[in-house]
Protein backbone atom coordinates (compact mmCIF):
# COMPACT_ATOMS: atom_id res chain seq x y z
CA UNK A 1 0.00 0.00 0.00
CA UNK A 2 1.61 3.27 -0.64
CA UNK A 3 1.96 5.96 1.38
CA UNK A 4 -0.65 8.71 1.35
CA UNK A 5 -0.39 11.20 4.34
CA UNK A 6 -1.07 14.34 2.88
CA UNK A 7 -4.01 16.87 2.02
CA UNK A 8 -5.29 18.92 -0.69
CA UNK A 9 -6.75 22.33 0.81
CA UNK A 10 -8.66 24.45 -0.74
CA UNK A 11 -8.93 28.11 0.21
CA UNK A 12 -12.27 29.61 -0.78
CA UNK A 13 -13.22 27.93 -3.58
CA UNK A 14 -14.90 29.62 -5.97
CA UNK A 15 -16.24 27.34 -8.78
CA UNK A 16 -18.04 24.15 -7.92
CA UNK A 17 -17.22 22.29 -11.18
CA UNK A 18 -13.62 22.43 -9.96
CA UNK A 19 -14.44 21.43 -6.57
CA UNK A 20 -15.98 18.16 -7.28
CA UNK A 21 -12.96 17.50 -9.86
CA UNK A 22 -10.74 17.67 -7.36
CA UNK A 23 -12.97 15.96 -5.17
CA UNK A 24 -12.82 13.05 -7.73
CA UNK A 25 -9.06 13.01 -7.42
CA UNK A 26 -8.87 13.10 -3.99
CA UNK A 27 -11.56 9.94 -3.58
CA UNK A 28 -9.67 7.86 -6.04
CA UNK A 29 -6.41 8.55 -3.87
CA UNK A 30 -7.98 8.30 -0.78
CA UNK A 31 -6.55 11.54 0.66
CA UNK A 32 -8.87 14.39 2.47
CA UNK A 33 -10.52 17.22 0.88
CA UNK A 34 -10.16 20.24 2.58
CA UNK A 35 -12.20 23.09 2.14
CA UNK A 36 -11.75 26.57 3.95
CA UNK A 37 -14.89 28.94 3.72
CA UNK A 38 -16.41 31.23 2.53
CA UNK A 39 -16.81 29.28 -0.92
CA UNK A 40 -18.51 30.99 -3.80
CA UNK A 41 -21.24 28.63 -3.89
CA UNK A 42 -23.54 26.48 -1.78
CA UNK A 43 -21.47 22.97 -1.20
CA UNK A 44 -24.49 21.04 -2.18
CA UNK A 45 -24.94 22.61 -5.74
CA UNK A 46 -25.72 19.97 -8.12
CA UNK A 47 -22.49 21.10 -10.07
CA UNK A 48 -19.93 20.29 -7.11
CA UNK A 49 -21.54 17.03 -7.17
CA UNK A 50 -22.07 16.15 -10.80
CA UNK A 51 -18.07 17.01 -10.97
CA UNK A 52 -17.99 14.15 -8.24
CA UNK A 53 -20.38 11.99 -9.57
CA UNK A 54 -21.51 9.42 -7.72
CA UNK A 55 -18.38 9.45 -5.98
CA UNK A 56 -18.81 12.73 -3.83
CA UNK A 57 -20.41 10.45 -1.54
CA UNK A 58 -16.72 8.40 -0.48
CA UNK A 59 -14.93 11.57 -0.54
CA UNK A 60 -13.28 12.67 3.06
CA UNK A 61 -14.31 16.29 3.37
CA UNK A 62 -12.93 18.83 6.03
CA UNK A 63 -14.87 21.70 6.26
CA UNK A 64 -13.38 25.14 8.04
CA UNK A 65 -14.63 28.76 8.70
CA UNK A 66 -11.34 30.51 8.09
CA UNK A 67 -7.78 30.19 7.92
CA UNK A 68 -7.36 30.59 11.94
CA UNK A 69 -9.27 27.72 12.70
CA UNK A 70 -7.69 25.91 10.35
CA UNK A 71 -4.34 26.60 10.99
CA UNK A 72 -4.95 25.38 14.60
CA UNK A 73 -5.31 22.22 13.34
CA UNK A 74 -2.38 22.08 10.94
CA UNK A 75 0.62 24.20 12.77
CA UNK A 76 2.48 21.19 12.44
CA UNK A 77 2.00 20.71 8.91
CA UNK A 78 4.09 21.13 6.02
CA UNK A 79 2.44 23.99 4.40
CA UNK A 80 2.69 24.26 0.24
CA UNK A 81 1.01 26.93 -1.15
CA UNK A 82 0.46 26.95 -4.84
CA UNK A 83 0.12 30.05 -6.77
CA UNK A 84 0.96 31.88 -10.38
CA UNK A 85 2.94 34.56 -8.93
CA UNK A 86 5.26 33.22 -6.89
CA UNK A 87 9.03 32.06 -8.59
CA UNK A 88 9.80 28.64 -7.26
CA UNK A 89 8.40 25.57 -9.00
CA UNK A 90 6.47 22.72 -8.35
CA UNK A 91 9.54 20.37 -7.95
CA UNK A 92 11.34 22.39 -5.79
CA UNK A 93 8.79 22.04 -3.14
CA UNK A 94 9.33 19.83 -0.10
CA UNK A 95 6.74 17.17 -0.33
CA UNK A 96 6.66 15.29 3.01
CA UNK A 97 4.81 13.29 5.21
CA UNK A 98 2.24 15.75 6.96
CA UNK A 99 2.11 17.78 4.07
CA UNK A 100 -1.26 20.44 3.04
CA UNK A 101 -0.71 21.23 -0.63
CA UNK A 102 -2.87 24.80 -0.59
CA UNK A 103 -4.48 26.67 -3.71
CA UNK A 104 -6.30 29.78 -3.46
CA UNK A 105 -9.30 30.59 -4.89
CA UNK A 106 -9.59 30.27 -8.57
CA UNK A 107 -9.84 34.40 -9.36
CA UNK A 108 -9.02 36.03 -6.27
CA UNK A 109 -5.73 33.75 -4.95
CA UNK A 110 -4.15 34.19 -1.83
CA UNK A 111 -4.86 37.14 0.56
CA UNK A 112 -2.13 39.72 0.30
CA UNK A 113 -0.48 38.76 3.74
CA UNK A 114 -0.58 34.83 2.64
CA UNK A 115 2.59 36.40 0.14
CA UNK A 116 4.31 38.07 3.14
CA UNK A 117 4.23 35.32 6.10
CA UNK A 118 4.29 32.41 3.72
CA UNK A 119 6.42 33.76 0.49
CA UNK A 120 9.54 31.18 1.24
CA UNK A 121 6.50 28.22 1.09
CA UNK A 122 4.58 29.13 -2.63
CA UNK A 123 5.55 26.83 -5.73
CA UNK A 124 3.70 27.37 -8.99
CA UNK A 125 3.25 25.12 -12.13
CA UNK A 126 5.41 26.67 -15.18
CA UNK A 127 3.45 28.63 -17.78
CA UNK A 128 5.34 29.40 -20.85
CA UNK A 129 2.67 31.04 -23.08
CA UNK A 130 1.92 34.69 -22.43
CA UNK A 131 -1.37 34.48 -23.94
CA UNK A 132 -2.82 32.59 -21.09
CA UNK A 133 -3.73 33.85 -17.03
CA UNK A 134 -3.70 30.57 -15.21
CA UNK A 135 -4.12 26.87 -15.36
CA UNK A 136 -7.46 25.52 -14.64
CA UNK A 137 -7.36 24.36 -10.90
CA UNK A 138 -8.88 21.09 -10.76
CA UNK A 139 -5.52 20.43 -13.39
CA UNK A 140 -3.17 21.80 -11.20
CA UNK A 141 -4.03 20.49 -8.31
CA UNK A 142 -3.96 17.29 -9.39
CA UNK A 143 -1.00 17.78 -11.05
CA UNK A 144 0.60 18.86 -8.22
CA UNK A 145 -0.77 15.79 -6.00
CA UNK A 146 0.55 13.45 -8.57
CA UNK A 147 3.88 14.90 -8.09
CA UNK A 148 3.42 15.13 -4.59
CA UNK A 149 2.35 11.51 -4.61
CA UNK A 150 5.67 10.25 -6.79
CA UNK A 151 8.01 12.26 -4.46
CA UNK A 152 6.59 10.80 -0.82
CA UNK A 153 6.82 7.31 -2.16
CA UNK A 154 10.34 7.48 -3.50
CA UNK A 155 12.25 4.42 -2.54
Amino acid sequence: MLQKNFNIVLFQPEIPGNTGSIGRTCVALEIPLILIKPYGFDINEKAVRRAGLDYWKHLNLIEYENWEEFLRDYTNSNLLFFDNFTEKNYDQAPYLDNCCLIFGSETKGFPEKFYKDYIDKMYKLPMFSEKIRSLNLSNAATAITYECLRQINMP
